[in-house]
């Protein structure tokens, strides 16, 4: 039996990650750190936890967190793991970071996306990028990796297919659209409920943090040197979930058994990627869960082209967020990628 702390477990991410790990056959969750809510019992905090446990969030160092535990995993947010992290690295613990401190390479991209400076700019490039369906082998060996964005992770697995083939060399258009659980658990005013509730709204168009992170995942997959991201980030009225469409072209000898194919062999070995036929992915078939759906649509072709519209959905709390965490951990403890993963299905309707 495997031993887990978290630290920052009062936010979504952090309740997802509790809700995880106290129903993990494998690894027991021993604490649960947080400067907040101290001395509550996690269910007085989750409600979903109410009578699962007798944990309570304490409030410590990272070094006593990580005191004879085998991984950490961290509910931060972002540019708060980066100030953690030196006195984690001192422990023996490995590392599941679930804030953007440390996916990106690249430390201007870094400073221009999240508008800070970075405390550890030497430890870029260091962590694993934790997307399993592209780096499983690098995550295997890895001491520390840095889980992706929710947006980041939807986008790209949507696009890997044709990243991989060689295909995407050119200019990528998305539209996502995410649930309001992204924002965080404290509302401000333009993410708390009556005003979200019934409307509809991009933010950060063209500008968004995870546009960096999805590009240099496309370059490790295989996108050509004109690969470029024009992505819109649109407000849903919804919880749970993230819708994205990216629409671009390939040539006009790519019928649908020809598409379909990518998709078989880059998610062969893949056990949260499900590829839908016969419909378009949706949020609610994979809400609550780990899975992904991904699927597509071709247009007619025109000029040797023709259009292709890749989408894919998931639960940006579970593959999104904690539950690809979790799928880390697993293979990083070299436990089955999908242990405490499997058990629970999508909520219909």
């Amino acid at each position: 039996m495997f031993k887990a702390a978290i630290i920052g477990g009062t936010g979504y991410g952090g309740a997802e990650l509790c809700r995880q790990l106290l129903q993990h056959a494998d690894v027991h969750l021993e604490r649960v750190v947080a400067i907040d809510n101290v001395g509550k019992n996690l269910g007085e905090v989750h409600l979903n936890l109410l009578g699962r446990t007798d944990l309570v969030f304490e409030e410590m160092s990272p070094k006593d967190a990580a005191n004879g535990v085998d991984i950490v995993l961290l509910g931060l947010p972002h540019k708060v793991s980066a100030t953690v992290m030196s006195e984690l690295l001192e422990t023996g613990a490995k590392i599941v970071d679930m804030s953007g401190d440390f996916r990106l390479r690249d430390l201007a991209s870094y400073e221009k996306y999240y508008g800070v400076k970075h405390p550890r700019p030497d430890l870029l490039g260091t962590f694993v990028y934790g997307l399993p369906e592209l780096n499983r082998a690098a995550i295997r060996d890895a001491r520390c990796v840095a889980s992706p964005g929710c947006f980041a992770t939807t986008i790209a697995l949507g696009l890997l297919p044709f990243a991989k083939a060689g295909l995407l060399n050119q200019r990528v258009r998305t539209v996502a659209a995410t649930g309001s659980s992204g924002s965080g658990a404290y509302a401000n005013a333009g993410t708390h409920h009556p005003y979200r509730a019934g409307n509809l709204k991009i933010y950060k168009p063209l500008d968004h943090q995870h546009r960096p992170e999805i590009e240099q995942t496309m370059a490790d997959a295989g996108a050509g040197d004109k690969f470029h991201l024009d992505f819109v980030p649109l407000s849903a009225p919804l919880v749970r979930g993230i819708l994205a469409n990216s629409i671009f072209d390939v040539p006009a000898d790519y019928d649908r058994d020809r598409v379909a194919s990518l998709y078989e062999q880059t998610f062969a070995d893949a056990p949260f990627i499900k590829v839908v036929k016969g419909r378009y992915p949706e949020v609610v078939a994979i809400a609550g869960t780990n899975y992904v759906e991904v699927g597509f649509e071709l247009g007619h072709p025109h000029d040797g082209l023709r259009s292709v519209v890749a989408t894919s959905a998931i639960d940006n709390l579970v593959k999104g967020g904690a539950g690809q965490a979790v799928q880390n951990m697993n293979i990083m403890l070299g436990l089955d990628e999908d242990a405490g993963l499997m058990s629970s299905m999508g909520i219909w309707p």
